[in-house]
C-alpha cells in the first residue's frame, strides 16, 4: 500500500479495508519514501501488517513478501 496515494492516503484506505469483512484478512504492507520517526508506528496503527521504505533492494523485498 503506497502511503502517499493521491486523494486518500494509504493509511486511510487501509483503515477502510480493515473495516470491510471482504478485505479484512488481506495482508497489507505499507510502501513509502518516508522514514520519519513515527511513520512506521502510524502505518501499523492504521492496520498495516508490514512496512517497507522505498529504495529497497530486490532480495530484501522478496524476503519480506
Amino acid at each position: 500500500m503506497d502511503i502517499q496515494l493521491p486523494g486518500m492516503d494509504g493509511q486511510e484506505l487501509t483503515r477502510q479495508l480493515r473495516r470491510d469483512p471482504t478485505w479484512r484478512d488481506v495482508i497489507i504492507v505499507a510502501l513509502t519514501a518516508y522514514a520519519m520517526k513515527g511513520d512506521q508506528d502510524n502505518a501499523f496503527a492504521a492496520g498495516c501488517d508490514g512496512y517497507i521504505t522505498k529504495l529497497i533492494n530486490s532480495r530484501t523485498f522478496a524476503s519480506l513478501v
